[in-house]
């Protein structure tokens, strides 16, 4: 959990994750522009193999995501090593994959017990916001919205997958029963960028 008074170390990323559905595009968006950051939405970058997979409601499974995590960390690391601030919306329901954004390939073969130790050169500073909330609210919201390559029926899956982030991960929860202008404002807060 942040240490309250926790202040995101610039330039860095914060990482905006949570299961689809639970509103990672919308909340990354907004605090990108407000912070006047950059944005990037880590759907924007799945092979389309990944998403023909989805679409056929087949589940990806980590030789499907751990290339298009190793490219993120790559766009992560070039503008933070160039001074940008950068917000990324990406499920990244393990704690592997977050790890696979900090550290790139390096990150998959980590274990568990070598991860959080000292930051390396090309690791990138990332903070985690997760998106949390009821497997009924957040499927509500799926069957609400139209035009998205994840279907409905791979909610559960993404939910067996979830590991919420935990120390010694610098993170926050939120929850997705907030309004946003109230999730955006405890977001704001906790990182001391209001």
């Amino acid at each position: 959990m942040a240490e309250p008074g926790w202040a995101m170390a610039a330039p860095g990323a914060l990482l905006v994750m949570g299961v689809s559905g639970s509103g990672k595009s919308t909340v990354g968006a907004l605090l990108a522009s407000e912070l006047g950051w950059k944005f990037y939405d880590a759907d924007d970058y799945h092979p389309e193999e990944n998403r023909v997979k989805m679409g056929r409601g087949i589940p990806l499974n980590d030789q499907d995501r751990i290339p298009w995590l190793c490219n993120l960390h790559d766009i992560l690391l070039r503008d933070v090593t160039s001074g940008q601030c950068v917000v990324l919306a990406c499920s990244a329901l393990k704690k592997m994959y977050r790890d696979i954004l900090i550290r790139g390939k390096e990150g998959a073969a980590l274990k568990s017990e070598e991860l959080g130790k000292e930051e390396k050169p090309g690791d990138v500073p990332l903070f985690v916001v997760h998106l949390s909330g009821s497997f009924e609210v957040i499927s509500e919201r799926l069957l609400q919205r139209k035009g998205h390559f994840m279907p409905p029926e791979l909610l559960q899956s993404q939910f067996e997958t979830l590991e919420p982030p935990a120390a010694p991960e610098n993170f926050i929860q939120v929850s997705v029963d907030k309004n946003l202008p109230e999730m955006i404002a405890t977001i704001m807060e906790t990182l001391n960028l209001k």
